[in-house]
Order: structure tokens, then C-alpha cells, then sequence
């Protein structure tokens, strides 16, 4: 039977996926937004040195031109000096970049030009960047450890409202659990979050309102059917009997009590459906019940008690749990094949055969009325499985249904509760 709902193994959460979406979208900005202060800072620490040290030596050579000293740090042909910035034209007044020394030097920026004309002394300026890049150095370190703070708050913060809208998600996704299994009257209601999943909401629970009014259209439909049916059909029955023995009045009654029998399964369904069936308890033996239902069903089938010694008593209604064990044993040999086994072990009950087993439409989807799988597996009316599941409802025993994983044929397990 299939089973909705459940969770899925080794899946994770809907909420940590959106935590941690949100932090990947933090560090993402953060590291995004680190880069370009601290590129964007660089080159402007760069462009004030070049601007001072352009400024600086202009200062310089008119100092020098008119006094003959050196100002503002200025030397002439510094041995240090970049090689771009040895041969400057006349009055040409130019900066270069120098890296510098790792550990023993700061870059820097030159800034150079001569004092008078052709081949007079270089005048330099050296204006080191030392200070400004140790300045972007803990302007880097202080954005990452705001970066970590503002990741570390804004997780959680994720998480919290990623889970209200996992909560939200989780009512609808239970509401339509509950409709599927059997329950037309689950409801969402509102979510209150005047959102998309709000809609979703409303149509979940749109769409159980029509699947809720149909379904009770159908049993209503049924349930008046077999009603209206079932006085004809008596009657029938009754004029068939009076008929004279013979080939075509034994055909003719075989019919009519096939049909009868077609009749009382439609009322029976439509009491289960319509919640008016009341088991009636007592504690019985299971394997003597089990042994009763088998022989009414008048097929040659083999019934094995695991403990024979220890009596298993129940306290269920033997009634239905003999028209549960019937059903299963007649749909084993209807639909499958010889031999037909029944176990009975502790509070479960076990029927298996060894034909080709349940469809995979009725493993995932459970049976269906009037639904007997493929032609090649007989025939009926395909109520009988939905009699017995009906039946181990009102018991509150479980019925599940599988194939064999050995040999084939179908199994359909009954565990009775406690």
C-alpha cells in the first residue's frame, strides 16, 4: 500500500536549504563588496601619492632654481631612482611606481624632473605609500570580521523565517496527506501570509471541496444502486429458485445469486463509506477464525499456525475478520495461482499465492472498485480488496499488500492491533 507523508531518507530540510542559500548570498556580497572597497581604496591611495609627489616636486624645483636647496625630501639622481624616470625631458615633470621591498621598503610613488636643461641633475621626490596601504590592510581585516558578524546574525535570522514558511509549507503538504488517505474533510485554511503559498493554500483546499463533493456523489450514487437493486434482485432470486432443475435454470440461478452477491458488496461498501458500520467485539481464537473464514470460501487452501502449542486469542470482531480472510483467500486463487498459502503468526495474518502478484497500479495507488488488473488474471467484480481494506479499517488492523520478493505471487499481509 502506498504510504504519503513520510519523510525522505536522508533528505534535508526545506529551511536549512534557505539558511543556507541566504549565507552563501552573504559571504557572496560580502566578499564581492571586500573586493571592490579594497581595489577601489588601493587605487586612491595610489592616485593621492602620485598627486602629492607631482605636486611635491614642483614645489622642489622652483625652491632649487631659485634658492639652490632641497626641499620636501627632494635628492638629486637618487641611486633608487626607476629607470623610467632617469632621462625626463626638459621641464617634463613625471611620476612612476616603485613596489618596492617586501619587508624592507614600502612602495611608493617618484616623482621627477630636471633642474635645468639638457643633462642638469634629476630632482626627485619619493612619496612612500606605507601608511596608506597599512590603513587599507585593517580596513580589509575590519570588513571581514563585520562580514562575520553580519553572517553570523543574519543565519539565524534565515533560518527563523525560513522555517515559519516550512511550517506554512508543512500544514499544506499534511492537509493533502490527510486527503489522500481517506480524510475529504482536512483543510489549510488560511496560512496568513497573503502570499503564493497562500494560493496554494486555498486551491489544496478548493480542489479537496470538488474532490469531497464528487466522492460523495459517487457513494451516494452507489448506495442508491445497490438499494434500488437489491428488491428486484431478491425477487429474481425467488422466481429462479421455482424454475424446474435443468442445464439453463442452473445457469440462470448462478447468474442471479452473482448478481445478488455483486448487490450486497455495493451495500456493504457504501455502509463502510458512509461510517454506518459498528464492529461488534469479542476475544476469540485467530486461528480458529482464521480456519472458518478459509473453509467458507471452499477453496483448497493450506492454513499454517506458526505457534500450533500457544492459542492466539483477539479481541476483534470475528465477523469482519472472517469476511476480511475470505476476501483475501478468494482473491488469491481468483487472481493468481496454486499453491494458495495462509500463516498465521501471533496477530498477523498472512495470504499468499503464486501467480504473477499485484499490479504495480494497485501496489502504488491501492485497490479500486471494479478495477481486477490485467484479463489474464480473472475475473470478478474487483470489490473484494476494497472490502477488506474497508473491514480492516473499521478493525483498526492494517492490510498491506506487496509481491513476493523470492519466487513471485502476491502477499497480502493483516496485522491486528494490540
Amino acid at each position: 500500500m502506498p504510504s504519503f507523508g513520510r519523510p525522505l531518507p536522508g533528505r534535508v530540510p526545506l529551511r536549512w536549504k534557505i539558511a543556507a542559500l541566504a549565507a552563501a548570498t552573504a559571504c557572496l556580497v560580502a566578499v564581492a563588496v571586500g573586493v571592490l572597497v579594497h581595489f577601489w581604496t588601493k587605487s586612491d591611495i595610489r592616485s593621492q601619492a602620485e598627486m602629492q609627489a607631482f605636486n611635491s616636486v614642483y614645489g622642489a624645483v622652483n625652491t632649487y632654481r631659485r634658492t639652490g636647496t632641497l626641499a620636501d625630501g627632494a635628492t638629486l639622481d637618487p641611486a633608487v631612482l626607476p629607470a623610467a624616470l632617469r632621462n625626463p625631458a626638459d621641464d617634463e615633470r613625471r611620476t612612476a611606481y616603485d613596489k618596492g621591498v617586501d619587508g624592507e621598503r614600502a612602495p611608493s610613488i617618484w616623482g621627477a624632473q630636471r633642474v635645468g636643461g639638457p643633462g642638469s641633475p634629476v630632482l626627485a621626490v619619493q612619496v612612500s605609500m606605507g601608511g596608506g596601504l597599512h590603513s587599507l590592510r585593517r580596513l580589509d581585516a575590519t570588513m571581514a570580521v563585520a562580514s562575520l558578524v553580519a553572517l553570523g546574525a543574519a543565519t539565524p535570522l534565515a533560518a527563523y523565517g525560513a522555517g515559519l514558511l516550512a511550517r506554512r509549507l508543512r500544514q499544506v503538504s499534511e492537509t493533502a496527506t490527510r486527503i489522500s488517505a481517506g480524510d475529504l474533510d482536512a483543510r489549510t485554511g488560511p496560512t496568513r501570509g497573503r502570499d503564493e503559498l497562500d494560493e496554494i493554500a486555498a486551491t489544496v483546499d478548493l480542489m479537496a471541496d470538488t474532490l469531497g463533493r464528487r466522492l460523495r456523489d459517487e457513494r451516494r450514487f452507489t448506495a442508491d444502486v445497490a438499494h434500488e437493486l437489491r428488491t428486484p434482485v431478491g425477487g429474481l432470486l425467488a422466481a429462479a429458485d421455482l424454475l424446474p432443475a435443468g442445464g439453463t435454470e442452473d445457469l440462470l440461478r448462478s447468474r442471479v445469486r452473482d448478481l445478488r452477491g455483486l448487490v450486497e458488496d455495493l451495500l456493504e461498501i457504501s455502509r463502510l463509506d458512509a461510517d454506518a458500520e459498528l464492529p461488534v467485539h469479542a476475544r476469540v481464537p485467530l486461528d480458529a477464525v482464521v480456519r472458518e473464514a478459509v473453509a467458507r470460501t471452499g477453496y483448497d487452501t493450506q492454513v499454517t499456525v506458526a505457534d500450533a502449542g500457544h492459542v492466539q486469542t483477539v479481541e476483534t470482531d470475528p465477523r469482519r475478520l472472517e469476511r476480511i480472510v475470505g476476501n483475501l483467500v478468494v482473491n488469491a486463487h481468483r487472481h493468481g495461482s496454486a499453491p494458495v498459502r495462509v500463516t498465521v503468526e501471533g496477530r498477523t495474518v498472512r495470504v499468499r499465492d503464486h501467480g504473477p502478484g499485484f499490479p504495480p497500479d494497485l501496489l502504488r495507488d491501492g485497490p479500486r472498485r471494479f478495477q481486477t488488473g490485467t484479463a489474464e488474471r480473472g475475473s470478478g467484480h474487483g470489490l473484494g480488496l476494497t472490502i477488506a481494506l474497508g473491514q480492516s479499517r473499521l478493525l483498526g488492523a492494517e492490510l498491506r499488500l506487496d509481491n513476493a520478493p523470492d519466487d513471485g505471487g502476491a502477499v497480502a499481509t493483516l496485522r491486528l492491533p494490540d
